[in-house]
């Protein structure tokens, strides 16, 4: 615990423990991606959302019941239920629905490296919410980032930059990457009713608990309303299963608990330069699972990424 608040209060760099708990949300997230991808044309992508988030709070409630199992830990609830009302909207009902809806119309490997702006967005929600003043080495790494992410929204044709034309799917996941650096901040910077000594002591497991509940409400009417506006249908095969199985544990729980943990370590921008590693891993998955091969331009722009980690990593705290 000493090496996360050294690290959260900038007197060191990411240690190893710390770096390893940032590289294994990429891997299992661009597991995620995949999945979107495999059911985009038999799973509609709200009810997938959903339905990954009620696997997920089943596997929770014999972790984090004793958070809402006793009517003093209930009054704990509803005196934050705003901070919390906001955590699962932006971590649970938005990000991951509006990735799935990005992969209708995309590869798993443009959606990651789209995600790859998640710095860019956590660079100006914190100098615009939390006066958080961008060092010079963060403006860069941002920089090399968003070059990484105009390099496939181009498809490695500078060119097309003066026509360049989103399709739906970039816009969604544009969209993702706010939603989740407002997720991040609100990790690394909580209210005062979830900071210090007010904040109750809540586990892990509790405090994600809480935040899929509150955010399954926002996931469940999103689907509600899918169901009833869209034209997609609905086709369960028993693969689809297994692969709610990986989401609940994977992606859902794991990841969100590593990345917790990481986010306090080394803030949210630094971590946001560590989640850029989610396209070399859905380079890799699509590459054996959809025949979806890396093109010349995806390897550019992963290079640009990687020197904006680089460039992170080794700033002042």
């Amino acid at each position: 615990m000493l090496e996360l608040r050294r690290a959260a209060a900038g007197r060191m760099k990411p240690t190893p423990r710390v770096a390893a708990l940032l590289v294994v949300p990429p891997l299992l997230w661009a597991g995620n991606a995949m999945v979107g991808r495999l059911f985009a044309d038999s799973v509609p992508p709200l009810f997938l959302n959903a339905a990954r988030w009620c696997a997920a709070v089943l596997l929770l409630l014999p972790l984090g019941w004793r958070a809402i199992g006793s009517a003093p830990r209930r009054a704990e609830v509803r005196a934050r239920w705003k901070p919390l009302a906001l955590l699962g909207l932006l971590g649970v009902g938005s990000y991951n629905a509006l990735q799935y809806l990005a992969l209708q119309t995309s590869t798993p490997i443009n959606v990651t490296l789209i995600a790859s702006s998640v710095p860019v967005w956590s660079l100006g929600v914190g100098a615009l919410l939390y006066r958080e003043r961008p060092h010079r080495a963060q403006w860069l790494s941002a920089a090399l980032s968003l070059a990484g992410v105009l390099v496939v929204l181009v498809r490695g044709e500078p060119a097309r930059l003066a026509t360049i034309r989103f399709v739906a799917g970039d816009l969604w996941m544009l969209l993702a990457a706010l939603s989740w650096a407002l997720y991040s901040w609100q990790l690394a910077r909580p209210p005062a009713a979830l900071a210090g000594r007010q904040r109750p002591a809540w586990t892990w497991s509790e405090f994600l608990l809480l935040q899929a509940l509150f955010g399954l409400v926002f996931a469940g009417a999103a689907a509600a309303g899918e169901a009833a506006t869209s034209e997609h249908a609905l086709r369960l095969t028993p693969g689809f299963a297994l692969a709610l199985v990986f989401l609940a544990i994977g992606p859902s729980l794991l990841a969100y608990r590593c990345w917790g943990l990481g986010v306090a370590a080394a803030g949210p921008t630094v971590a946001g330069f560590f989640s850029n590693l989610t396209p070399l891993f859905a380079a890799l998955f699509s590459a054996v699972l959809l025949g979806e091969g890396p093109r010349p331009y995806h390897g550019f722009a992963f290079v640009l990424i990687v020197a904006g980690i680089v460039v992170s990593s080794r700033r002042r705290g």
